[in-house]
C-alpha cells in the first residue's frame, strides 16, 4: 500500500479535526434550554360594553383605600388551583398561566368602575383633603382571602373568592366603622384547565362585586 504524502495526511487530519467540531457543536445545542413557553395571560374580560344608568339620587363620594400586598400571600400573578379532594391546603399555580396584574388590583379596578356608577370614587389625596377641611368622607378597604380554581373531584370545579371588605366613615376627630362582611363566593368552571379556571374566577368576581357595592351603597345612607 503506498504512502500518505504530508500534504495528504494534514488535508485528512483537518477534515477530521472538523468533523470533531461539528459533532460537539451539534451536542452542546443539544444541551441548551428550549426556549421558553408561550405564557397565557388572563384578566376579568373588558367589563359591560354599555355604561350602566346612573342612580336617580347619587350617593355621597367615596374613596378606595390603597392596596396593601405587602402582607398577602395572594400579591403574585400565578394563576392557582386547589384539589380539594387530594391536599386543599395546597396552593398549586399553573404553569404557563398567569394574570396580567396581581388578582387583588385586578379586583379593586372592576370595584371601583362598578362604584363610579352610582357615586363619585375619589383619590386618597382628594379624600385626605376634604377630611382636613372637616367634611366626612367614606372610605372602603378590601382585602382578598381566597381566589383559587377550587376541584371538588378530577370532574368538578368552581372559581373560589373570598374577599373581606370593611367600610369607615373618615373625619378630622378620627373614623367610625360602618361596617365590615365577608362576602364568598363560587362559580362553575366551563373546563378542568386554567382557562376555564380564569372564566370561573372573573365570574365569581363580578358577582363578588356586585354584592359589595350592593352592601356598600347600603350601608353608606
Amino acid at each position: 500500500m503506498p504512502s500518505m504524502s504530508p500534504d495528504t495526511k494534514t488535508r485528512r487530519a483537518r477534515a477530521a479535526a472538523s468533523a470533531g467540531l461539528a459533532l460537539l457543536l451539534l451536542a452542546g445545542c443539544g444541551a441548551l434550554p428550549d426556549k421558553p413557553a408561550h405564557i397565557a395571560l388572563y384578566d376579568f374580560g373588558p367589563g359591560p360594553l354599555a355604561p350602566a344608568a346612573p342612580s336617580a339620587q347619587p350617593l355621597p363620594p367615596i374613596t378606595l383605600a390603597d392596596l396593601d400586598t405587602s402582607a398577602s400571600r395572594l400579591e403574585g400573578t400565578a394563576l392557582n388551583y386547589r384539589l380539594g379532594y387530594d391536599d386543599p391546603q395546597m396552593l398549586r399555580p399553573y404553569a404557563g398561566s398567569r394574570w396580567t396584574q396581581p388578582p387583588l388590583q385586578l379586583l379593586r379596578q372592576r370595584l371601583r368602575d362598578a362604584l363610579g356608577t352610582q357615586r363619585t370614587v375619589l383619590g386618597t389625596l382628594e379624600a385626605g383633603n376634604l377630611a382636613r377641611e372637616g367634611r366626612g368622607i367614606d372610605v372602603l378597604r378590601i382585602s382578598l382571602d381566597e381566589f383559587s380554581h377550587y376541584f371538588e373531584s378530577p370532574a368538578a370545579s368552581t372559581g373560589l373568592v373570598r374577599v373581606r371588605a370593611t367600610l369607615v366613615r373618615g373625619s378630622p376627630s378620627g373614623e367610625q366603622v360602618l361596617g365590615q362582611r365577608v362576602f364568598a363566593v363560587q362559580r362553575p368552571a366551563p373546563s378542568a384547565d386554567a382557562a376555564g379556571g380564569a372564566r370561573a374566577l372573573a365570574a365569581a368576581s363580578e358577582a363578588a362585586i356586585g354584592e359589595i357595592v350592593q352592601w356598600v351603597n347600603q350601608q353608606g345612607r
